[in-house]
């Protein structure tokens, strides 16, 4: 089967692309021919990718930046699988804009990809006509084998307790409200720091997330860490902290409970099936819950301890392959 994957940016250190070349190669070790590209250029750029790979799938992660320009166009005869993101549920289908677009994606749609249970619970309610075709799909990650020294690359002190937040700069991720909060804390840089680290997506939100990262010598920016370094990267790290108004599913939260470090993240939806309160990590649903639990956190090594329980099983790659490749041939067919 040929399959053409199409995420709405080209960015390697973006969740869509870490989630499309996911797919990519798990698809491919079932010895489907797979091309994963970029629909961030012209309106045509997939009717041109279409006309190239020849595919009998599409595959679009984001229904409303990749939707676009697949209804604008006639692909009748090439079935599209559609991942739902968090950004499309939780604020696109409120918005006036975005809302009417997903909507006729999600009727056009020969399937639904979504890998949240509680988001997909929610979508059935919903949308009931859509239950039919809305496949969940185990989440997973792969952990890169890059050595990458968080600590001694940034000049961030070994014995400082040491806060990471991995999400690109932007609005939804919240990562200029989380500054803010651990204000209230009284910083300490002697005993701990916080570091942040993605892709600047928002020029605007990016100024100012700049500037008071340059007001506060505790605040590091630590521009983009390969995607395949990520994992040595969180490893130096004491607390993976997440304080995003919405998520799909993040990979870096994932990734941060398969490698066994604490968390420390926004009680929502999309942070809710990954982080287990008192078990891998703590959620927060307001400056108080946010204050009690850093604190905890920067006081006491035994409970980073506690925290700290590896599930490398929990998210397998090969599991979620093999969902995968079933939904492409219950959509296709065994010989499109």
């Amino acid at each position: 089967m040929r399959i053409l994957i199409c995420s709405p940016e080209e960015n390697p250190a973006t969740g869509n692309w870490v989630t499309g070349l996911r797919y990519k190669n798990g698809l491919e070790r079932f010895s489907h021919q797979v091309k994963l590209c970029a629909l961030s250029g012209a309106d045509g750029a997939l009717k041109s990718l279409v006309e190239q790979f020849r595919p009998d799938l599409l595959l679009l992660l984001h229904a409303f930046r990749s939707g676009r320009q697949w209804l604008s166009g006639e692909w009748k005869p090439i079935p599209a699988l559609v991942m739902l993101s968090g950004t499309d549920i939780n604020e696109g289908l409120n918005d006036p804009v975005q809302q009417p677009i997903i909507e006729q994606v999600l009727q056009r749609a020969d399937g639904v990809l979504i890998q949240n249970a509680l988001l997909a619970q929610q979508l059935r309610q919903q949308h009931p006509a859509l239950s039919v075709r809305l496949h969940e799909l185990p989440p997973a990650i792969e952990l890169g084998n890059r050595t990458y020294s968080l600590r001694g690359r940034h000049g961030l002190p070994e014995n400082a307790v040491l806060f990471l937040c991995p999400a690109s700069i932007r609005p939804v991720k919240g990562v200029l409200a989380l500054i803010e909060l651990f204000d209230q804390l009284r910083p300490d840089p002697s005993r701990w720091r916080v570091a942040f680290c993605g892709p600047e997506l928002d020029s605007a939100y990016s100024h100012h997330f700049l500037a008071a990262v340059d007001r506060r010598p505790w605040i590091h920016y630590l521009g983009v860490i390969p995607p395949d370094g990520m994992a040595s990267a969180m490893g130096e790290a004491d607390v993976i902290v997440n304080n995003s108004v919405s998520e799909g599913l993040p990979n870096a939260l994932i990734e941060a409970a398969c490698l066994g470090r604490p968390i420390l993240a926004s009680d929502i939806p999309g942070n809710q099936p990954i982080v287990h309160h008192g078990q891998n990590g703590l959620l927060f649903h307001d400056c108080a819950s946010f204050s009690t639990a850093a604190r905890q956190l920067i006081a006491s090594a035994a409970l980073r301890q506690q925290l700290s329980r590896p599930e490398p099983d929990r998210f397998s790659p090969a599991r979620e392959a093999e969902a995968l490749q079933r939904i492409c041939l219950r959509i296709c067919g065994p010989d499109p």
